[in-house]
């Protein structure tokens, strides 16, 4: 699986939001942290915070923060919540009947769960 650069620009602020453990943050200062494109991770900080992931305070002194524990979310939510799509292979997809050894094949039933396994996490 390859994940979408958004992806890894969401679990980087969540990291980061977590290691303040509650202050506030910019967007602008996670961005120079981490040598990333303001621009791009405040497209993701939005769609962050219409996910319900953080919550941002307006204003002088304002920034975001987590609006969750840590401990509450998952890599597996996130990717899911950034990725468009999850699948991994085209013969997994639901409905998908395509692969003329599908009753028999043992890769597309280890994929299925090797994903569900990463999700989990």
């Amino acid at each position: 699986m390859r994940l979408a650069v958004q992806t890894g620009y969401a679990l980087q602020l969540l990291m980061y939001l977590a290691w303040t453990k509650g202050r506030l943050a910019t967007v602008a200062e996670i961005a120079g942290t981490y040598n990333i494109s303001l621009n791009h991770l405040t497209k993701v900080a939005h769609e962050l915070g219409l996910a319900g992931y953080i919550v941002g305070v307006r204003g002088r002194g304002g920034g975001i923060r987590l609006a969750k524990p840590p401990e509450a979310i998952t890599v597996g939510e996130i990717v899911r919540t950034t990725e468009a799509d999850t699948t991994l292979l085209e013969c997994i997809r639901p409905g998908d009947t395509s692969c003329p050894l599908i009753q028999a094949c043992v890769l597309r039933q280890s994929v299925m769960m090797a994903s569900a396994a990463f999700f989990q996490v």
